[in-house]
């Protein structure tokens, strides 16, 4: 058995789910349009040109699940998975998904998105195993701060050497799939890194290391 490890936004999805989930709320009237919009469009910029402040990102991304009620945030994100998230769902993803099931590959998704808006969003594709950044939850709510390490660049492999040591799991054989140059630490760890429609920085590194590139697409 191999790990088969998949990152989630613009691999296994056609879009990104946290800046989805951001424009969900600007939508809904739960945040301020107008800066909200704003700084959510400059974070997800700041991340494709690969200068993504992570620290600055969360506190951000975070600050909506601190302001509202536990109730109304699982309410709000049931929706957004079936208007946002179900309708970018890829059919190659469940396929490829399927393929690594069948051959006995223990599945697992890695993500900088918090575990708040990915933990539904992994359970449509029915892999049982996330990583994910971590929002920090007391006494019934979310305080807007997050635990650990965020799972973001370097910090997706510390955080992966953890889930490993606690699962009883190693590296021999595995898989890792992803859209994005900000992944290459986690992709140059593993024996099969692929490419997934990959963003023209990966591109040129996939080209450059002779690694596979594929389009679920």
């Amino acid at each position: 058995m191999s790990l088969a490890i998949f990152d989630l936004d613009n691999t296994l999805l056609a879009g990104d789910s946290d800046y989805l989930w951001g424009q969900y709320l600007v939508e809904q009237g739960v945040v301020d349009r107008d800066a909200y919009e704003e700084a959510n469009l400059q974070f997800y910029l700041d991340y494709q040109a690969g200068r993504l402040d992570i620290e600055a990102f969360l506190g951000f991304a975070l600050r909506p699940l601190a302001e509202n009620d536990p109730d109304a945030l699982r309410s709000w994100r049931r929706e957004f998975v079936e208007q946002k998230i179900r309708p970018i769902l890829l059919p190659e993803a469940h396929r490829i998904i399927a393929r690594h099931r069948e051959q006995g590959d223990l599945l697992v998704v890695i993500t900088a998105t918090n575990r708040f808006v990915t933990e539904p969003i992994v359970e449509l594709y029915g892999i049982d195993h996330l990583i994910a950044t971590t929002p920090e939850f007391l006494e019934g709510r979310y305080t807007g701060r997050f635990v650990g390490t965020p799972c973001f660049r370097d910090g997706k492999v510390t955080r992966l050497r953890a889930w490993l040591e606690e699962f009883d799991q190693d590296l021999t054989g595995s898989w890792f799939y992803s859209d994005s140059h900000n992944d290459e630490p986690l992709l140059a760890l593993v024996d099969n890194p692929v490419a997934v429609d990959p963003d023209e920085h990966l591109l040129a590194l996939a080209n450059e290391r002779g690694w596979p590139v594929i389009s679920l697409r």
